[in-house]
């Protein structure tokens, strides 16, 4: 069966209530693509008001957790807690996560580890610095991300479902910047071969890898393009109206 289009949007730390509500409210009134699925992943604080207002079929996300289920540890929130909330995801080592507040490659693979074990659905982000992919280490180092969840989960093949995986150049992250189409297909065949030799063949077709980067609706359409490209995770446009056209640019290819 063909990969079904994913684009997520991860709104970050931002919007107030009015805010998240009136991007809430217009993807409500929009026409969206039926056969892409559509996420979207507010501040934590919003998750269970963005959860009962966002119309069906439209799933919500929460955009980091803890790898215990309970505990002291002031200011996190379990895959327990998540998946109790009735929600479904989980945004794990987004480059913000990596390069701001210390999630090493080793704690991206126990908070996917416990988000698995709590039955959640996991974006898992990799991606390599600007000095990274000039040393033209970019392949190199996203493998290793990806070995260290592989150690982490055990038996990837069972859970490949529930497990999309983000491609992130860092350098791309916010700062307008974006990875030409060739460049991120090259990240995006080489992460479906790894699959393939390390989880399996059926894993690596089924699997979704999508792109993120300063994803926009003026690049999104020639990026939905390259056949390894099954979609986006969008940050700042997902504030904005132009996100609905992002959703629907599968309908251009």
């Amino acid at each position: 069966m063909p990969r079904k289009f994913f684009v997520g949007g991860n709104f970050k730390m931002n919007g107030l209530l009015a805010d998240i509500d009136r991007i809430v409210d217009h993807l409500n009134a929009s026409h969206l693509d039926p056969n892409t699925e559509v996420l979207i992943s507010p501040p934590a604080i919003y998750l269970l008001h963005v959860r009962d207002r966002v119309k069906k079929g439209i799933e919500v996300a929460a955009q980091n957790c803890y790898s215990e289920k309970q505990g002291a540890f002031t200011g996190e929130i379990s895959p327990l807690q998540i998946a109790d909330s009735g929600i479904p995801w989980v945004i794990i080592g987004h480059s913000e996560r990596r390069t701001l507040f210390g999630d090493i490659d080793s704690v991206v693979a126990e908070k996917v580890r416990a988000a698995l074990e709590e039955g959640l659905n996991i974006i898992l982000c990799v991606g390599e610095t600007l000095a990274q992919r000039e040393a033209g280490e970019t392949l190199k180092i996203v493998e290793h991300q990806l070995d260290c969840v592989k150690r982490e989960i055990g038996p990837w093949a069972e859970v490949c479902h529930r497990i999309v995986i983000a491609y992130e150049p860092v350098w791309a992250i916010g700062t307008g910047k974006v990875a030409s189409a060739a460049q991120a297909q090259e990240v995006h065949a080489d992460t479906r071969t790894w699959l393939a030799s390390h989880v399996g063949k059926e894993a690596a077709e089924d699997t979704r890898i999508i792109y993120g980067g300063s994803v926009s609706a003026k690049n999104c359409v020639e990026l939905a393009t390259q056949p390894d490209l099954d979609g986006f995770l969008v940050g700042g446009a997902s504030l904005k109206p132009e996100f609905v056209d992002i959703i629907n640019s599968h309908l251009k290819k």
